[in-house]
């Protein structure tokens, strides 16, 4: 361990068994997620926000699929267009994905309705902090049973993979919405440095629409 730099993030087989590229956002017409971080799936066909932060040089976070169809098949290689500004990926299949389509190639194209999804992840004493990209209903914020916690360790093998090893729930004893409207604080006594964690929740925007997610994430 001590002669490698750790990842970003451990990423579970559940969520992504072969990631295929990580991807800046480098166009404006994708609103509030320009300039967020992407992970294109080859393993599942989908692509994930991949929030993060640096510290002590360390960088760390997670990844959340993005609320679209999986596509038919594994996404490589996608590039944002100096035209209309939207993303284009090319898709393939040869081994070790679920989606078996031939190729393909796509348009993900920003519609402008709220995409409610994570842009920032902050772990903190005690506590961890998920930056949306909307405004967040405050009274739905503040129901610590809207929330799920749990983590786990890994264990680096020659297996394609790990269990969940160790993995244990995490109480939530508080949550708030901050002042600035789009950051939820879950008050977690147990956050500690992590191989896996989990954050399932279950919100409102400020205008009343549920919505839900997932996260998966590393604190180093």
């Amino acid at each position: 361990d001590a002669a490698m730099d750790p990842p970003m993030c451990w990423i579970t087989n559940a969520m992504d068994r072969s990631p295929g590229e990580l991807l800046w956002v480098e166009s404006e017409r994708w609103g509030p997620l320009s300039g967020s971080l992407l992970n294109l799936s080859y393993g599942y066909g989908k692509i994930f926000i991949a929030p993060h932060e640096r510290v002590d040089g360390q960088v760390q976070g997670g990844m959340c699929e993005l609320p679209l169809p999986q596509f038919p098949t594994g996404i490589m290689r996608g590039r944002f267009s100096p035209i209309d500004g939207q993303l284009y990926c090319c898709g393939m299949f040869a081994w070790s994905s679920t989606q078996e389509q031939p190729g393909g190639l796509y348009r993900v194209r920003y519609t402008g309705k709220p995409s409610n999804l994570p842009i920032a992840l902050h772990a903190k004493q005690a506590a961890f902090e998920i930056v949306f990209s909307a405004p967040i209903d405050a009274q739905a914020a503040a129901d610590q049973k809207t929330y799920a916690v749990k983590a786990w360790d890994l264990k680096r093998s020659a297996n394609y993979g790990s269990e969940h090893l160790n993995e244990r729930k995490w109480a939530v004893t508080k949550s708030e919405l901050l002042p600035d409207g789009r950051t939820v604080r879950l008050e977690i006594p147990e956050v500690m440095p992590t191989w896996g964690m989990e954050i399932v929740y279950a919100l409102k925007v400020k205008t009343g629409e549920p919505f839900s997610g997932k996260i998966h994430n590393t604190i180093h």
